[in-house]
């Protein structure tokens, strides 16, 4: 099992979440960030650290985000990984509302 990023985090990549990990299974895309699902421990200490609520448990995926849990795998084996709290992009507000972000993705 494992949590997931889901579309909420694009455009916004709050890394609120990065600094409690303690298995550093965070990833950094250019415009969001991803969780590792063979490094997740499943401890759940990242989903209330989320401003947007980004994270959920793949178990409790929309129908709609589904598509989410492979984007994780695939980016966080192709992105680097991060475990340190950085700066929210300068826009970051005004993209943490805006619903239907996934024609953004930066892969």
């Amino acid at each position: 099992m494992t949590y997931v990023v889901t579309e909420s985090c694009i455009r916004c990549k709050y890394t609120d979440c990065v600094d409690v990990c303690p298995v550093d299974c965070f990833y950094e895309g250019p415009n969001m960030l991803v969780i590792h699902p063979d490094e997740c421990i499943d401890c759940g200490l990242c989903e209330p650290e989320c401003p947007v609520k980004a994270i959920m448990h793949e178990d409790e995926l929309p129908e709609d985000q589904l598509d989410f849990l492979q984007i994780n795998e695939e980016m966080a084996e192709r992105w680097p990984n991060i475990y340190q709290v950085k700066d929210a992009p300068p826009d970051a507000d005004e993209w943490k509302d805006v619903k239907e972000k996934r024609h953004l993705l930066e892969k």
